[in-house]
């Protein structure tokens, strides 16, 4: 029986002796003293002796008694001392190999993780192919001029790259402490505690250490990742850096090769383009951009901030400060810089005076922008952001939407934000940032309801969750921001949900503290270390990357079918242009303009071309024209009054002195200035037979009433022409016969013409005479008869005295106004003295025109002063004196006119047509009809068609 039992456990012995799962290595029992040999093999071949094993236990021998134990099934066995040794033999040997399988997986799993570490360290390292172009051409050529033999001496030895393989000391330690659990126990304790107790206690302890385990690993999981995050940062830092010395030593001219507009600057074209394109083809823009809404105060200009990376935008507590929408193009560029599409300037958004005058800039063009009586607007501003790191996109903030209309707002306000966000939101190709406030109640949101409506699917919409530290703080349960994000408290579907912390509530923190402090927040939320939120889902950094991908994602989608529609758009274009104007160029308004400029530059420069004699002949009348009633009522008439000779000139040389002084001048200058405006006018609308264009007649005009108005003459004109008139009026010398003719030949006609007016003004008083009557039966009034008879009375009156003065005596009235009453006839002395006026004037121009036909022949007698002769032709000196005077001046002034005016006119027409040039809403509205829009269109279709296809060729060279 000993011997059976014996023998039973040498085979088990070597059974497990010989399985050693293909891992040579002695077995656990060839490791045992001789004693401890003899004791388990009597027939070992090395005994000597062999002696009768003892019936004792062998919990001395054993190192697994402090582990716990599970229930095992026990083998039914007859005997029960052989089952016993059966049964303990099993046990030991799978608790021996368990040592083996944990060193083992121990190693093969490490391997494996280690592996897998680096895979994943490897594939979040940035692809730096698409950079290769940044790098000067002078890199590629080191390898020339570097000895790389000295470098690979220079590289760490075969020691330091051990001390990248794992610790095999700490891996030691753990086995020691895995072997410390194996020691032995107290004597006489029994091996195997296969109860009820003993296995519940195994099962708590096994679950404790699960859950321990797990939040061992979470840390883990997270330091793990912020140490990548780490890492990936430090690596795009001193990508940065690089890259912006690269491009700043293209902007020194270092390296000769030059850079290529960037993709989105090229896009960014397009949309401003298309922006200013009126749509009257349906040809809708539905090329993608990056639309920022939400609810007022929830965070919207903060994000944005965020990803542009500085504080641009204009900041209120509670006060609607988005008034318009503004479009900002973000680029990766070497300085931090940004600036406005119509503008130069560059502002540094690295100082803080810069920063204050965007913002202010940013604010006035907003409020510009908005008419009266409204409180936003939606005329786009467009801002470029340009820094180091950026990511390119497009991005159009959006006024907030509210709920309520506040005091100082328009009535329709609310609709106006609707209608302005619904317009950008139909584009079925613009991606939706959804701003939602984390600490505020969902229940409250607006925006979600209208973005579910634009995009029920959510398959072009980011959510994002502001203010989660604030949610965080204020929220009892935090798995209902875990709802929110997710999506399951609202109606709206997302591509992606995001949550973010865009700094403390204060106004003047940086960026650099914001990113700060939301990457310690996260850090240390409750959110990620319970697995509600992935790391992916938070900080505005993943945000901008993610927002990044979608938009160029949609981009390389939608462009080559934007670029198809408006080729179809260009060809209809074309079509109709050949179709209405088959012999006319292409031209738009602003080539228009240009042809139109050029015409009228001409037409002012032929001002030049007028002759002198023209000059003077137009404005010697136009003078003359203006003061003639002066000389006639205020000087000649007055004069000739007098008695005598003496009295006459007298009463003549002080009358002109006072006029020239006061009056003449500033005349004479209108007269010139009216002439120049008359000749400007008819050189401007004169058409020009078949080379007329209709389409200028506006805008000319406009120019012309424009000019007109700036022009002013110049101020030391009139001071000069008066010493001039004034010495050409004090010359009474009359040097020939010839002169003396052409001064009677001027009177006469001055005489005639106002003869003339006189009889006109009697025959409106008395009516028609007897012929009229009879041939075109007109009769006379009531008042025109009793004028008649008043005249009839009166002309009695000046034939008994044909020397008579000028006026009527107060007697003269009441004898005619009676004589006329013996008629029947009741007059008032108010209509006689009036009919007098014009009586005595006729009376006085016919005596006067006699009189120049006496003086015809009286030359020689004025060379003789008038001596031994009762003729006086004073009247004929005075009339020469004024014509002289009128000749001198117009000379003066067309010297003035040619040589000053006609110069300062031009610089005039050459400003208001810059102008006009830079005023769009006047060109507009100047350049007006069916051509020039058509024209128009087509320019716009072209231009867009053609940045689309330069656009799309360079984004397939970027792939």
């Amino acid at each position: 029986m000993w011997r059976t039992r014996a023998a039973a456990a040498c085979v088990i012995c070597r059974s497990l002796a010989s399985s050693t799962y293909g891992i040579k290595r002695k077995s656990p029992l060839q490791n045992l003293h001789l004693v401890s040999r003899s004791v388990h093999h009597p027939y070992h071949p090395s005994l000597k002796f062999q002696r009768r094993p003892l019936r004792i236990s062998l919990q001395q021998f054993s190192s697994l008694n402090r582990l716990p134990l599970r229930k095992t099934k026990l083998l039914n066995v007859k005997y029960g001392y052989q089952s016993y040794r059966n049964f303990w033999l099993a046990r030991l040997a799978s608790r021996l190999l368990k040592i083996r399988y944990l060193i083992l997986g121990s190693a093969v799993g490490g391997g494996y993780t280690a592996k897998k570490t680096y895979d994943q360290w490897k594939d979040m390292m940035p692809d730096l192919d698409e950079y290769k172009w940044i790098i000067p051409d002078f890199i590629w050529e080191l390898d020339e001029h570097i000895d790389l033999e000295k470098l690979i001496k220079a590289l760490p030895d075969a020691d330091d790259l051990a001390k990248l393989l794992p610790d095999f000391e700490k891996i030691g330690e753990s086995f020691t402490s895995l072997k410390g659990i194996f020691s032995p126990g107290t004597p006489g304790e029994t091996a195997f505690r296969a109860t009820d107790q003993g296995y519940d206690g195994d099962k708590q302890y096994k679950k404790v250490s699960d859950k321990e385990k797990i939040d061992q690993l979470q840390e883990e999981l997270l330091r793990t990742q912020l140490k990548y995050q780490r890492m990936l940062e430090r690596l795009e830092k001193e990508n940065k850096e690089l890259r912006k010395l690269v491009l700043q030593r293209d902007d020194k001219g270092i390296h000769q090769r030059k850079l290529k507009k960037s993709l989105i600057d090229m896009y960014s074209e397009v949309l401003d383009i298309l922006s200013d394109y009126d749509a009257s083809y349906n040809t809708q823009d539905h090329l993608p951009r990056v639309v920022v809404v939400g609810d007022q105060s929830a965070g919207k200009t903060s994000v944005l901030e965020m990803i542009a990376q500085a504080r641009i935008f204009p900041r209120g507590s509670g006060e609607m400060m988005t008034r318009s929408p503004v479009k900002v193009t973000l680029s990766e560029g070497p300085h931090h810089v940004a600036l406005f599409k119509d503008s130069s300037r560059e502002f540094d958004l690295t100082k803080e005076e810069d920063l204050a005058a965007l913002r202010n800039e940013i604010e006035i063009r907003m409020r510009n922008s908005v008419k009266e009586g409204c409180t936003v607007s939606t005329e786009t501003i467009s801002l470029s952001v340009k820094g180091p790191g950026l990511q390119r996109m497009v991005l159009v903030d959006l006024p907030g939407v509210i709920s309520t209309v506040t005091s100082g707002m328009a009535p329709d306000t609310k609709e106006t934000i609707f209608s302005i966000s619904k317009a950008y939101m139909q584009n079925p190709n613009a991606i939706i940032l959804c701003i939602q406030d984390g600490s505020v109640d969902a229940e409250r949101s607006i925006v979600t309801d209208l973005v579910s409506q634009m995009d029920p699917q959510g398959k072009r919409t980011i959510f994002v969750l502001t203010k989660v530290d604030l949610a965080e703080k204020n929220v009892a349960s935090p798995s209902r921001i875990q709802q929110i994000i997710e999506g399951k408290l609202f109606p709206m579907k997302a591509l992606g949900y995001f949550a973010v912390v865009t700094g403390k509530g204060n106004s003047s923190e940086s960026i650099e503290s914001i990113k700060e402090y939301e990457e310690e927040f996260f850090q240390n939320s409750k959110l990620l270390k319970t697995c509600m939120l992935k790391a992916h889902q938070v900080t505005t950094k993943n945000l901008s990357l993610a927002v990044s991908d979608c938009f160029w994602k949609m981009v390389r989608e939608s462009v080559e079918q934007q670029a198809d529609a408006f080729k179809a758009t260009r060809f209809n274009l074309e079509t109709e242009w050949k179709n209405n104007y088959p012999r006319l160029r292409e031209l738009d308004r602003n080539e228009l303009f240009e042809k139109a400029k050029n015409e009228i530059l001409d037409e002012v420069i032929s001002l030049t071309q007028v002759t002198p004699k023209h000059w003077e002949e137009i404005l010697q009348k136009m003078l003359w024209e203006r003061v003639s009633t002066h000389v006639i009522e205020n000087i000649y008439l007055p004069a000739a009054q007098t008695m005598n000779s003496g009295t006459f000139n007298t009463t003549v040389d002080i009358k002109l002195k006072q006029w020239t002084d006061k009056q003449l001048p500033n005349k004479a200058v209108e007269v010139a200035w009216e002439t120049l405006q008359e000749e400007f006018s008819r050189f401007m609308t004169e058409q020009k037979g078949k080379e007329h264009d209709d389409i200028f007649d506006k805008l000319k005009q406009a120019v012309k009433e424009e000019t007109i108005k700036r022009h002013k003459w110049n101020e030391r004109a009139e001071d000069s022409l008066r010493v001039i008139q004034h010495n050409a009026l004090e010359d009474r010398s009359i040097s020939d016969k010839q002169q003396w003719d052409a001064a009677i030949h001027f009177m006469e006609e001055t005489l005639q013409s106002r003869l003339k007016d006189t009889e006109s003004v009697i025959e409106d008083m008395v009516g028609p005479d007897w012929r009229k009557r009879w041939l075109y039966w007109i009769g006379r009034t009531k008042e025109q008869n009793i004028r008649n008879e008043t005249k009839n009375e009166l002309e009695k009156l000046i034939k008994c005295n044909e020397e008579h003065a000028a006026y009527l005596a107060n007697d003269e009235v009441t004898t005619v106004r009676k004589n006329l009453e013996a008629r029947g006839i009741t007059v008032d002395p108010c209509l006689i003295k009036d009919t007098w006026h014009q009586i005595y004037r006729r009376y006085f121009l016919k005596t006067a025109l006699n009189h120049c036909n006496l003086c015809r022949r009286g030359f020689y007698y004025y060379q003789r002063h008038f001596v031994d002769s009762e003729l006086e032709c004073n009247d004929i000196v005075l009339f020469w004196r004024i014509q002289r005077m009128l000749a001198i001046t117009a000379n003066t002034l067309r010297q003035q006119l040619t040589n000053t005016e006609v110069r300062r006119l031009e610089k005039n027409v050459k400003e208001v047509l810059e102008d006009f040039a830079e005023d769009n809403e006047k060109k507009v509205k100047l350049l007006t009809g069916k051509r020039v829009q058509l024209a128009e269109d087509l320019k716009k279709v072209r231009e867009i068609q053609e940045k689309l296809e330069a656009f799309i060729e360079a984004l397939h060279q970027e792939k």
